[in-house]
């Protein structure tokens, strides 16, 4: 009989440490993998919305931050620029951005912008990739006399001109991408953000 009680107090601290041991083993084997779900502090920050000071932009000069691992370009156009846009109609594929992917809804307008003179854009060619070249120069001799400003891809030829509309006949098929943003204030922007304050 007190075989039988040391034997029950024996089973129950065996049993009672070697659950502390599983429990512990099943811990340490499940952390990393949980772990592994939560995304790291880079990729968060990679997709976070990004602050961007636009009053130190000049007419004419464009500016670049990374959004999401891609090129984000903010272009303060001067009055000229803008007042070429509706003249180069008849020689761009999409010049009422129609396609809706590639713009929020208030960025569908004759500039692609929330404000007329300040343009943003995803400085990635919808052909292949490639980063197109910022050629606001009129009318340069390697482009071509009616070269209104604009860009030109070096990789395949695509060229867009100053609202990131895609001309006729380049392999580009698509106008180039407005992200969502959205003004703090008349210096402040924010990519990743909507207008309307949602996150992309």
């Amino acid at each position: 009989m007190a075989n039988q009680g040391v034997d029950r107090g024996r089973r129950r601290f065996l049993v009672a440490a070697t659950s502390v041991v599983g429990g512990a083993g099943v811990v340490a084997l499940a952390t990393p993998l949980l772990v592994s779900w939560k995304p790291s502090a880079r990729a968060e920050a990679a997709g976070a919305p990004v602050e961007v000071n636009v009053a130190q932009i000049e007419p004419g000069q464009r500016i670049s931050v990374g959004w999401r691992g891609r090129p984000i370009w903010i272009v303060r156009r001067t009055p000229e620029m803008l007042e070429l846009l509706p003249e180069i109609r008849d020689r761009l594929r999409d010049p009422d951005s129609e396609e809706v992917t590639q713009q929020p809804d208030y960025a569908r307008n004759p500039h692609r912008s929330i404000r007329a003179e300040l343009l943003v854009l995803v400085g990635i060619c919808t052909h292949l990739g490639c980063s197109p070249a910022f050629r606001p120069e009129i009318g340069v001799a390697d482009i071509g006399a009616d070269w209104p400003g604009g860009w030109l891809c070096a990789c395949h030829g695509s060229r867009f001109d100053m609202a990131g509309r895609v001309y006729r006949n380049v392999p580009a098929a698509l106008n180039l991408e407005v992200p969502p943003y959205r003004f703090v204030n008349d210096d402040l922007i924010i990519v990743g953000e909507h207008a309307d304050g949602g996150t992309a």
